[in-house]
């Protein structure tokens, strides 16, 4: 399987929450990530940045941030570039969707920890 560097938009190191479980299962599926939010910590070995820094060798964005909380993050997740979004359960933004798309960015509404699981990924 091919690495596709993932960035976990809305990462935590909250072992309660799906944004810190996919990390982990990202990374012993051999991706590497970037974990990027507001909590300070690491998860899966990589620290949690802010969303200042643009990486550019992104695959693919994984949302854990919820439709209210990510206007303020257009203009990052559109400069990274990234292949694809993966709009997780919760984070479905139709806005978000038609920016991305306008880029030429792939948008699917599913469930990154699913797509791992059944090799969909």
């Amino acid at each position: 399987m091919a690495d596709k560097k993932t960035l976990i938009l809305g990462a935590t190191p909250d072992p309660s929450r799906y944004a810190y479980l996919a990390a982990n299962r990202l990374v012993r599926t051999g991706h590497s990530i970037v974990n990027v939010g507001i909590k300070k910590g690491d998860v899966a070995g990589a620290p949690i940045e802010k969303p200042e820094t643009i990486h550019t060798d992104i695959d693919t964005i994984t949302l854990y941030v919820g439709p209210q909380n990510q206007p303020s993050l257009y203009d990052y997740i559109i400069k990274t570039r990234p292949k694809r979004i993966i709009f997780n359960p919760g984070t479905e933004n139709y806005e978000l969707q038609q920016l991305a798309n306008a880029q030429g960015i792939e948008t699917l509404y599913a469930c990154t920890l699913v797509m791992l699981s059944t090799g969909q990924y």
